[in-house]
């Protein structure tokens, strides 16, 4: 049965090479290492990376109407899509049973349709700006539109699969998220991980020269 298949042999295959392609990524970026800072030290460089890693949270000042947009749109998305994954009740039964070995009290169903409402709107008016957007257009790659249309794809199986409550839809549901974990470590997508990485080093390297990233 195709349910059976996806929700077992693919699922676990997938979620294998989730965490060996994370793994191998991260891995690739701290063996880089980073050159060493022969200049003397103004300040400490953990202080500057924990403050970079709040105030790049939201849109500094002087910036543009644009950026702020993104900043909301961002927030939509990535709040709903969190509630979502993690306190929908069909995930915490899920998660309970195929992960953790435990779980958690689900969500109640408003706060799913809410969530659902969010991410959908936040992922939609994010796709639309980078379409629309001359300059995000110009330098947006394939891989940029793949994410978004695979997050979507995820999302809307879902979201039918708890309304409609079929067997098919819930083994689509189940393929495009294991689409999606195959193709995570490989895409921009891993910036989830990585901007940590990213803003951490910039706020460390700043605040050593005692600049404020």
């Amino acid at each position: 049965m195709f349910l059976e298949f996806v929700e077992g042999p693919l699922w676990y295959a997938s979620v294998a090479i989730f965490a060996v392609g994370v793994v191998i990524r991260l891995y690739e970026i701290l063996a880089r290492g980073v050159k060493p800072d022969l200049a003397p030290p103004r300040a400490g460089g953990t202080a500057g990376a924990l403050r970079t890693l709040v105030s790049r949270s939201w849109t500094a000042k002087g910036f543009s109407s644009g950026a702020l947009f993104h900043l909301v749109a961002g927030y939509m998305f990535h709040l709903g899509l969190f509630v979502l994954l993690l306190f929908a009740a069909p995930h915490v039964v899920f998660i309970e049973a195929r992960i953790l070995g435990f779980g958690w009290t689900p969500a109640p169903h408003w706060v799913f349709i809410v969530a659902a409402d969010l991410a959908f709107a936040g992922l939609i008016l994010l796709w639309l700006r980078r379409v629309m957007h001359p300059v995000l257009r110009r330098i947006s790659t394939f891989d940029d539109h793949a994410a978004a249309w695979l997050t979507f794809s995820v999302m809307f199986t879902g979201c039918m699969a708890l309304l409609l409550s079929h067997d098919s839809l819930r083994a689509l549901h189940m393929l495009s998220v294991c689409l999606l974990l195959i193709y995570f470590p490989f895409s921009r997508l891993m910036h989830a991980f990585t901007f940590v990485l990213s803003r951490g080093y910039t706020g460390a390297a700043m605040g050593r020269k005692g600049v404020q990233a």
